[in-house]
């Protein structure tokens, strides 16, 4: 009950850096300068996996397959091994000799699918430089990682057993930070502003911790009045 209380606690701490990193992605937006011919290709893949979303039965099993295979991979970083891996269009499971917070709520926070586009770009790469058809590539990139973010709300808003083992007070302030991670970064290096974006997101989460000091003091010191 108190390793509880204390990740709840955890959770609300975390609750500031969720709102950094946000702002912090709005400042990089501003001061990017994409090109426009690859940032619509992004663009586009994002928006034509959303038109599919809504249109055609959601690929649930092609989810759950990355989804599994996302806990094996963090498993192994890690020095797990892994045992029965089973996959079904109602749900799956795997068995991990061990576990931690990474592993558990890896499937919602890494991309599975968008990593794995870029490791075949990159391997692609090395034997046919420059890369070949990077609009295409993008396009990829851009509806994989919208697959992500679709599915991970749809999980997130049923009972998940990997957010039950954390509580949701701490599990979802860690995975929108850990996601908003991970796109800042690949937007300042695609943008080439990874300096700027490293110091966005210092600044902002400076910023705001900043703040929560001095009205819990104001607040305190009315209290004490």
């Amino acid at each position: 009950m108190l390793i509880k209380f204390l990740r709840a606690l955890l959770g609300l701490a975390l609750l500031p850096t969720c709102y950094a990193l946000a702002r912090s992605f709005c400042l990089v937006l501003l001061n990017s300068n994409a090109p426009l011919v690859e940032g619509s290709c992004l663009l586009a893949g994002i928006v034509v996996f959303i038109i599919c979303w809504f249109i055609f039965p959601h690929p649930v099993k092609a989810y759950v397959f990355g989804h599994e295979l996302t806990h094996v991979i963090w498993g192994l970083l890690f020095f797990a091994k892994p045992s029965k891996f089973k996959v079904g269009s109602k749900g799956g499971s795997v068995n991990l000799t061990k576990t931690n917070v990474l592993i558990t709520l890896a499937p919602y926070f890494f991309p599975f699918y968008t990593f794995l586009i870029i490791a075949i770009a990159l391997i692609v790469e090395l034997f046919v430089e420059p890369l070949p058809f990077i609009p295409i590539w993008l396009f990829m990139i851009g509806a994989t990682w919208a697959f992500h973010i679709f599915f991970t709300f749809e999980t997130l808003s049923q009972s998940q057993p990997d957010i039950i083992v954390y509580g949701k007070m701490f599990s979802w302030p860690f995975i929108f930070i850990v996601n908003a991670i991970f796109v800042l970064l690949w937007v300042g290096v695609v943008t080439s502003t990874l300096s700027f974006t490293i110091s966005s997101i210092c600044s902002c989460t400076f910023d705001a911790y900043r703040w929560v000091y001095y009205k819990s003091i104001e607040i305190i010191s009315l209290f004490m009045q």
